[in-house]
């Protein structure tokens, strides 16, 4: 379409930036007080005439009062995670000014998995790979911006979440059992071994993989899903027999559900004893690495083959960023065998380039996000973090604990716990509508999961705004809706 026919309207920068600061600045001061609303939840028609999408879609913004109008409403339907009273998903509560490098990145468009496509966006997340590196003793050069190929590291990359990190880890981890693979698929006998409780991305990546949800070994767990050490002799032993082969063995650390973690320890020894791939869904309690006080609890973690680490639960970056790490780094690079020669280039290449080593081919520029994160608040305030929301569960679960009308089956390890309210009377399905009722009131948002075939309520505290007056307002909340639901 030519510029003249074209029914675009210029619109000032200096004035819709300042529209858009505005609303924001607003949004972030009034989802912060227990007075707001967490969640506010509409049907999408009501929505969609609200931003009046069809209107907007056809003829485009004509002046700022438009975009004023449209993000202020945006803003509005919209799960404030900044209110002390979400306690719901494992997303991050951003830092008020985590949105700036997503501003950047929109503004400029440098992925960064072509150095010399975003040479400043591949260099911070060169940085921050080795950083985590260094957390497992994996790194071996001078200094963090040392990006040269030394023969004892390990590797890493990031990539848009978990669920790509763990199909990588795996991809590699069959790479390494059978190189043949690339070429002729996925040998009929390879399984992998992992908790009965492993995130869902581990099956469905072996689905894309080939492999089918049946190659996936589910090893027993314990009353509240920690898997039973013991039981993996058992499961290998069967798998021998049917002549197949494991291609992994996966840990959980920590568990979605409980946030509990494996022994991984005792998981690493038995890899190592039978020369097996000991692969660590590390997404939500990596960062455990990172505090004094809770390092004990992935003890082993560094035993690993691969580690994946999600930045956008523990590390206060927004959506999405994860680590995939490799404990040798020639592992990461024989996971793809493919060359593409206008982008895969042997020799000349100045920086790093991480687009053959990932699912990916473009990705944004997700190492200045985790960068920015601790720029903001420097390594300790991050730490300092992590260490608050972990003791944030211990404090719901004591004063839980205090209520005889609770039941939590496991004193915490994370920032996560489950409970039941009045689990002798109140059924699962009531437990779960005691959820809805929670989030539709738009007092809290709390989320819920089955643990052992229990329907159980479930809170992540990731806000540091979240403190012992929130707590006994939930506790009155859940005490309020469940009368209205016994008198039903």
């Amino acid at each position: 379409m030519s510029q003249k026919n074209s029914q675009k309207t210029d619109l000032p920068f200096d004035v819709t930036q300042a529209v858009v600061s505005e609303a924001l600045e607003q949004y972030i001061k009034q989802s912060t007080t227990v007075d707001s609303e967490v969640l506010n939840q509409k049907a999408p028609e009501s929505i969609a005439k609200q931003l009046k999408v069809e209107e907007l879609f056809h003829k485009g913004f004509q002046n700022t009062n438009q975009i004023k109008d449209f993000v202020n409403t945006y803003l509005e339907h919209t799960n404030h995670l900044k209110n002390p009273r979400y306690m719901g998903h494992q997303v991050a509560v951003p830092h008020d000014l985590s949105g700036i490098p997503d501003w950047i990145h929109g503004t400029i468009n440098n992925p960064s998995s072509l150095y010399e496509m975003g040479p400043a966006g591949a260099t911070l997340e060169g940085f921050m790979i080795n950083w985590m590196l260094q957390q497992l003793g994996w790194f071996k050069g001078n200094d963090l911006t040392d990006f040269s190929r030394i023969e004892p590291n390990g590797s890493g990359i990031l990539t848009h979440g978990g669920s790509v990190a763990n199909l990588t880890a795996l991809s590699a981890a069959r790479a390494f059992a059978a190189p043949e693979a690339w070429e002729e698929g996925s040998p009929d006998d390879l399984v992998v071994l992992g908790p009965s409780t492993s995130h869902y991305s581990i099956v469905r990546a072996l689905s894309i993989m080939g492999m089918g949800k049946k190659s996936f070994v589910p090893v027993p767990v314990d009353e509240n899903e920690v898997i039973i050490t013991s039981a993996l002799e058992e499961s290998y032993s069967q798998i021998k027999k049917e002549k197949k082969r494991v291609m992994a063995v996966v840990a959980n650390a920590c568990a979605t559900s409980t946030g509990l973690f494996d022994p991984l320890d005792e998981m690493a020894d038995f890899c190592e004893k039978n020369k097996l791939w000991f692969h660590v869904d590390g997404a939500h309690g990596a960062v455990a690495l990172l505090s004094p006080k809770h390092k004990h609890k992935v003890k082993g973690i560094e035993r690993a083959d691969s580690i994946i680490w999600d930045a956008h639960k523990m590390m206060k970056v927004p959506s999405l960023c994860t680590a995939v790490l490799f404990k040798e780094q020639k592992n990461m690079w024989n996971c793809f065998r493919q060359k593409g020669s206008y982008v895969f280039h042997e020799n000349e290449v100045v920086g790093m380039d991480s687009m053959p080593f990932t699912v990916e081919c473009t990705k944004s520029a997700l190492g200045t996000k985790l960068f920015w994160s601790f720029a903001l608040e420097g390594e300790k305030g991050i730490v300092d973090f992590v260490e608050n929301s972990f003791e944030q569960a211990k404090e719901l679960y004591t004063y839980l604990k205090s209520n005889k009308n609770f039941f939590c089956p496991y004193p915490p390890q994370s920032n996560i716990l489950c409970f039941q309210y009045k689990p002798e009377t109140i059924d699962d399905q009531q437990q779960l509508a005691l959820r809805y009722a929670l989030i539709n009131s738009g007092a809290f948002y709390i989320t819920s999961c089955v643990i052992q075939g229990k329907r159980y309520l479930r809170t992540v505290l990731m806000n540091p705004l979240s403190n012992q007056e929130d707590f006994k307002a939930l506790v009155k909340s859940i005490e309020q809706h469940a009368a209205t639901l016994e008198q039903k």
